[in-house]
């Protein structure tokens, strides 16, 4: 897990300006429980935020993430590191899933890491799709908690995306249970998206002084160009700033 997890923060320096977690949205002391973390399905970096935050949040949960199986396939490494393939859109990958979950989810210290759409959508889109497999869920985990988590990987003012994340309000699974199961899901749909609007309303801001930073990658243009920048600022006397618009990452400002 270690070497993994090093490859992934190499990589996410590489493409990305930084992992932000808003303020309002660190997780909470859950205690004792199984977690099962719900999530928007905006990109293809998601895969890569519930690695980093599962190692940097949650050091003493074990992590378990299902894929879609034939994707999976051009990812193996990842079995390594507690991805598991679902058969999507059939029934019997739906029960194979659902089994599972419930064998993950039978100790207090793992998680399970969804993404709830089942497919990508797009953070603006309303009501925000849930899984119909999501409604039996809390059936397999009466103790655990249910957990909504909003993604979003805007370009503020550097030519790299920011990853902003959110955890939200937890749900009992008993809770859920209790539902009828059409009703399950509309309670998980408004949850997650009650999430992701909060959050859309810090990305708008772009102030990242509204959230915790995790990690954070290299700034500027990089290259030839920076390099002469830098020479030139030296020869001035001049400290050296790489980034577009340091002085709207500041005030919050657009670049």
């Amino acid at each position: 897990m270690a070497f993994f997890h090093y490859m992934f923060t190499r990589f996410f320096r590489t493409h990305m300006r930084a992992a932000r977690v808003a303020s309002w949205g660190l997780p909470q002391r859950y205690g004792a429980r199984p977690l099962v973390v719900f999530a928007n399905h905006p990109g293809w970096w998601d895969g890569v935020a519930f690695m980093l935050l599962s190692q940097r949040l949650f050091p003493d949960r074990r992590m378990f993430i299902p894929m879609d199986a034939a994707a999976l396939t051009r990812y193996r490494f990842m079995t390594r590191i507690g991805v598991f393939g679902v058969e999507g859109g059939t029934p019997r990958g739906a029960v194979a899933f659902l089994r599972t979950a419930r064998e993950v989810l039978a100790a207090p210290d793992r998680m399970l890491w969804m993404n709830a759409p089942g497919r990508f959508s797009d953070v603006r889109e309303r009501p925000v799709p849930i899984a119909p497999g999501m409604s039996r869920l809390a059936e397999m985990t009466p103790d655990a908690l249910f957990v909504p988590l909003a993604l979003d990987y805007p370009f503020w003012t550097e030519r790299k995306a920011e990853m902003l994340c959110a955890f939200g309000e937890p749900i009992t699974a008993a809770t859920l249970a209790a539902l009828p199961r059409e009703d399950r899901l509309s309670v998980l749909s408004d949850a997650l998206a009650a999430t992701m609007d909060r959050l859309a309303q810090d990305a708008i801001a772009r102030d990242p002084a509204r959230f915790e930073t995790l990690l954070r990658g290299p700034e500027g243009m990089g290259g030839i160009y920076q390099l002469w920048r830098r020479l030139l600022s030296a020869a001035k006397g001049q400290s050296f700033d790489p980034r577009h618009d340091p002085e709207g990452d500041r005030r919050g400002g657009a670049g």
